[in-house]
């Protein structure tokens, strides 16, 4: 049969116009939310969204087609080719299809991205076209069996719940199988766990051999036992392959990729950023530094948006399209200890309630007048925490730093209270010495940074 011909009269091009419609209308605001911003991993992880429509689509053109084949008596009048060769053109564009309308998907993340850096993905490319190629296959069949009547709804629904509800399921595993991890993945200090690609490849060639195996041996008892054989095996495999995969199959990214300056403090960042706003977060990143460590506070020789900051170090927590408002807020979050592991483990954890006070009062110091807090850059603190801040800003510079140095120590462990012995301001010897602001014999560099050790 001529290309042209199996173009004009396949379910898969009739289909692809409904598909593309539902992927870039339907799932637009969803693909395009949350999308790591110059990060071509991301764009083409958060694209998977699609991957349960695309299947389900593919499923049911795939029924369409195999119903048919059957209807038309194609296999029953002894072609010289196997049944599988006969099959194969017919279903190609059915999963190229899918891949079309997968395709769009990646190219909505991409754009909302900002980037084509990184795309596409080899080793996402690879799990979409095995499991489009699947449901492709596994729809053939079941539209060789069934009347197309309850074969295309069937194959329909049925690849969609496969393939969209595992994700929600307390055991990760079988959500992997599917791809349904790739949706997650990932941060600019992230990488895509090799077993969430592994764990997908391995499912989906197994079925695709199992529903190859039916449709070459026209269904025959033997075939039919071999194939749920190759398909329990298949799935067991994928199975202990993903089986230590958390909800999020990714890894932290190498610091080998970091590009670092030679100015102290040095600051280390992902490429992703490009040169200007390289550029912007050093400069923001160094002023920020300097008007800390003036006010008496202890800065790290090193901001790092590595995942784990090492020793010496301090967590720049800047988005890829960082603006110059976000960096003092990433410095302060920075120098703020991390909630101890104790405490995610659901261990009292009381000076967690002092971390938006010390994060206002950090904000505060780091613009040269150091003496109110301006405005909460992405919910680090919040109006309670501004007011306290404002009340410690009143008090003496040695009282301020004291606060501030029992509240790093109290933040880095489980079970100890925040220091609550500041006198309120206008209250006492220390409200007398309220304005006072930053004395000329402040204490030079009194606290820990969070990434200090």
């Amino acid at each position: 049969m001529l290309l042209r011909t199996v173009l004009r009269v396949s379910a898969g091009t009739r289909v692809l116009p409904f598909l593309l419609g539902f992927v870039l209308v339907a799932l637009g605001d969803d693909l395009t939310a949350w999308v790591t911003p110059a990060y071509g991993l991301a764009a083409a992880g958060h694209a998977s969204l699609a991957l349960p429509f695309a299947g389900a689509a593919c499923a049911a053109a795939g029924a369409w087609e195999g119903g048919r084949l059957h209807r038309g008596r194609v296999f029953d009048r002894s072609p010289v080719r196997s049944p599988l060769t006969v099959t194969a053109p017919v279903l190609l564009p059915v999963a190229v299809m899918g891949g079309l309308g997968m395709a769009a998907a990646l190219a909505t993340t991409a754009v909302a991205g900002g980037t084509a850096a990184g795309v596409p993905q080899p080793g996402v490319l690879a799990v979409w076209a095995g499991l489009l190629l699947a449901d492709t296959l596994v729809g053939s069949v079941v539209g060789r069996v069934l009347a197309p009547v309850v074969a295309v709804p069937l194959a329909l629904v049925s690849c969609f719940v496969l393939n969209a509800y595992p994700a929600s399921f307390d055991t990760y595993w079988p959500r992997h199988l599917v791809g349904g991890g790739l949706a997650d993945c990932c941060s600019v200090d992230q990488v895509l766990d090799g077993r969430a690609v592994a764990a997908p490849l391995v499912f989906s060639a197994a079925v695709c051999a199992a529903a190859a195996l039916v449709i070459r041996q026209r269904g025959a008892p033997l075939a039919l036992a071999a194939a749920l054989a190759v398909t329990a095996g298949g799935t067991a495999l994928a199975a202990h392959t993903a089986r230590d995969l958390g909800p999020e199959p990714v890894l932290e990214r190498s610091a080998d990729a970091l590009v670092c300056d030679r100015e102290r403090p040095r600051v280390c960042l992902w490429p992703e950023l490009g040169a200007a706003r390289s550029a912007l977060v050093r400069a923001e990143t160094g002023r920020v530094a300097d008007t800390l460590a003036g006010h008496g506070i202890a800065v790290p020789e090193v901001f790092t948006m590595a995942a784990r900051p090492g020793p010496g170090e301090a967590k720049l927590g800047v988005p890829t399209d960082a603006r110059v408002q976000e960096v003092a807020p990433a410095v302060v979050g920075g120098l703020l200890p991390r909630i101890p592991d104790c405490a995610r483990r659901g261990e009292p954890y009381p000076a967690g309630a002092a971390a938006g006070t010390a994060a206002a009062w950090l904000t505060a110091r780091a613009v040269p007048d150091g003496r109110t807090v301006p405005p909460s850059v992405g919910g680090r603190f919040g109006e309670a925490d501004a007011a306290r801040a404002e009340q410690l800003l009143r008090l003496p510079a040695d009282v301020q730093l004291d606060w501030y140095r029992r509240t790093v120590e109290s933040l880095g462990r489980c079970g100890t209270p925040p220091p609550d012995d500041t006198p309120p301001p206008g209250g006492g010897p220390a409200g007398a010495a309220a304005g006072t602001g930053t004395a000329a014999g402040e204490p030079a560099a009194v606290g820990t940074a969070g990434g200090v050790r």
